[in-house]
């Protein structure tokens, strides 16, 4: 439990703890249920944690229908703001149920009913949030897959999610490149083992694709004609969607959310962290391909009855860097979220920030960032910049929603930069040694939850219940192992240190790379970087920077590079053994931001290495492996 004043954060949290049926309870009140669940927390016939087994409800009702008996219809629900098309389009949530209702119809048509499963690999469109309530609306299970994946891993959760009907696109658009959807597509399902029984094809004006006769049908005819579809009554443990992650197997782990658990906890969320209530503007600049896209773009934001943004774009080049900055002037954005790594993009090419000048920003509150680690000299740049509250806080794609956070409606905490606060109420959060046993103040160790998880936390694998104990209870039998290391401070503040495997050992010592990248990215010359352990023949492993310069600083890398061990030297001492700093034009990332330092690493150490799936640019692999061999520190 929190030891402190009491409260309102901190009555919350150590009821959380001591009456978790109780505390759950409550928070189920606030939404609609069709049958309101008696069986609060059980344990299922794998013996894994779920909530709410009894009770009946419909996710795409609580977002949507309900706000429109609520007298709320005209209210607008979701802003389709797409700079890449120069395109602004309003629904309100009347037209939001009609546009579902519509696309439920067509999927109902072409045999799609409950617990039938439908893959979505669309880009950052309107019909994509139209296919998801779609599905939940008929108790169907969606799997969403990030518009433009490899046909490879397209295949592969072809295969592992077995859809019934596939909804794509012609292209989508990434700056000013139109990528043809379609042939990704049909070479995924060459490739896949499980066939789908039709395609549904949104033809884009970017980029018209031809249809495969008897498997491939227009979107717009079938949609147009289709007859409207109610939603039905599903078990909150129904499965609403899979969202697959990288496994360590190369089979993508398939994490499960259910429907009551789902709604319940993002409806507490969005008050209790994020401080948004019906009607305001919440923006998280994602992709609807991850986590944040599915509860924070779509089922959260609505089932709050906020007004939602679908952003079709990216912080920078779509025009400039400006453009979030333009969209939340626009739109009147109160709370905005987004991943460190979109800042730092815009910290770039816009350092003193100018491109802000000229946008009114008055409706802004609070900006959340999360999806990596949020570095210090990122977080105050954007504060000064903005003079709003930065708050960094953790979560990941099995959460489902935030397990350490400021709670900003609850009584915002002290923030400490490096930190993501505290742990939300529901997660029992310790700090645990190589033997499983919880460690003191400020000692580092596995970042793991005690069991039972919260509602809304991934409560298994697809059709795996025994790959989801391997891979995360397992380890520490009567936790979850989140896989980050960490410590917490003598006020109980959670620092994540980054990935179990970024803590290096150099020659005994067990060092902290995102310690290092906190010194290194302190420096004015610094974008962004990213320090990585590489294999050391007397040492172990020793670190190496990979650092990328603002613009401004490009004929000083030099000098740059000698500063940069000078400081590590100073603030951690001899024994990190930092010696090198890497200048690169650029770092390689997944799609949603994540900087790939495993990747890095193998290339340093001259490992075999899969190109990952889900990384923005595989060229800049190359650029890497030029760049390490030019400084001689590729192993051959």
């Amino acid at each position: 439990m929190i030891d402190s004043v009491l409260n309102p954060y901190t009555e919350a949290y150590n009821r959380s703890l001591t009456d978790p049926v109780g505390f759950w309870t409550d928070q189920a009140r606030a939404i609609p249920w069709v049958e309101f669940p008696t069986d609060i927390l059980s344990k299922d016939e794998n013996g894994l944690t779920r909530w709410y087994a009894d009770g009946m409800m419909n996710t795409c009702y609580a977002a949507v229908d309900y706000h429109v008996e609520q007298g709320r219809g005209d209210q607008i629900a979701l802003i389709y703001d797409s700079p890449v098309t120069r395109t602004v389009r309003r629904y309100t949530y009347r037209d939001l149920q009609t546009e579902v209702a519509q696309v439920a119809g067509a999927l109902r048509q072409l045999g799609v009913g409950y617990g039938d499963t439908v893959v979505i690999y669309l880009p950052m469109v309107p019909e994509a949030a139209f296919a998801m309530l779609a599905c939940a609306r008929l108790g169907a299970v969606h799997s969403v897959v990030f518009g433009g994946f490899a046909p490879h891993e397209l295949a592969l959760r072809i295969n592992d999610a077995q859809p019934k009907v596939i909804l794509s696109a012609s292209c989508g658009i990434e700056f000013d490149r139109v990528i043809p959807y379609k042939p990704l597509l049909d070479e995924a399902i060459r490739l896949a083992e499980h066939q789908p029984d039709y395609c549904l094809i949104l033809q884009r004006p970017q980029c018209t694709a031809e249809l495969q006769a008897g498997r491939d049908i227009d979107w717009a005819s079938v949609v147009r004609q289709a007859d409207p579809a109610g939603w039905i009554p599903v078990r909150a443990t129904d499965p609403l969607y899979i969202l697959y992650t990288s496994g360590t197997t190369g089979k993508p782990k398939g994490i499960v959310r259910d429907n009551g658990g789902h709604a319940v906890a993002l409806k507490y969320s969005l008050k209790a962290i994020y401080n948004v209530e019906p009607g305001d503007v919440f923006w998280a600049a994602s992709d609807l391909g991850w986590a944040v896209g599915h509860c924070y773009i779509v089922y959260g934001t609505l089932i709050g009855g906020c007004t939602a943004i679908l952003f079709e774009g990216k912080p920078v080049r779509t025009p400039d860097a400006g453009t979030y900055w333009r969209v939340i002037q626009d739109h009147r954005v109160k709370v905005f979220f987004t991943a460190p790594t979109a800042f730092r993009a815009i910290k770039k090419e816009d350092p003193e920030g100018r491109l802000r000048q000229g946008y009114d920003q008055s409706s802004l509150e609070t900006i959340f960032v999360a999806g990596e680690r949020c570095d210090p000299p990122t977080l105050n740049w954007l504060g000064d910049l903005t003079g709003v509250p930065i708050i960094d806080h953790w979560w990941q794609t099995e959460s489902g929603w935030p397990m350490v956070a400021n709670p900003m409606g609850l009584g915002p905490v002290l923030v400490k930069a490096g930190s993501s606060s505290l742990p939300v109420p529901g997660y029992d959060l310790q700090i645990l040694n190589e033997a499983g046993e919880p460690l003191g103040p400020n000692e580092e160790g596995y970042v793991c939850l005690k069991l039972p998880l919260p509602p809304g936390f991934t409560p298994t694998l697809w059709r795996d219940p025994e790959r989801f104990r391997q891979a995360y209870l397992d380890r520490f039998p009567g936790y979850y192992l989140s896989g980050d290391g960490g410590y917490r401070d003598a006020d109980g503040y959670v620092f994540i240190m980054g990935r179990v495997d970024d803590v290096i050992n150099v020659a005994g010592h067990r060092l902290s790379t995102g310690e290092m990248e906190e010194i290194v990215s302190a420096h004015p010359a610094v974008a962004e970087c990213a320090v990585v352990g590489i294999a050391d023949e007397l040492r172990g492993q020793r670190p190496v920077g990979f650092v990328v310069l603002k613009d401004d600083w490009l004929d000083t890398s030099r000098s740059v590079e000698t500063e940069l061990v000078a400081m590590i030297r100073e603030k951690i001492g001899a024994v990190a053994y930092f010696r090198q700093a890497v200048i690169v034009k650029r770092l390689p990332k997944t799609r949603s931001g994540k900087i790939l330092r495993k990747t890095i690493r193998q290339i340093a150490d001259g490992e075999s290495f899969t190109v990952p799936s889900t990384i923005d640019d595989p060229m800049i692999l190359d650029e890497i492996r030029v760049m390490l061999n030019h400084s001689g520190i590729t192993r051959s």
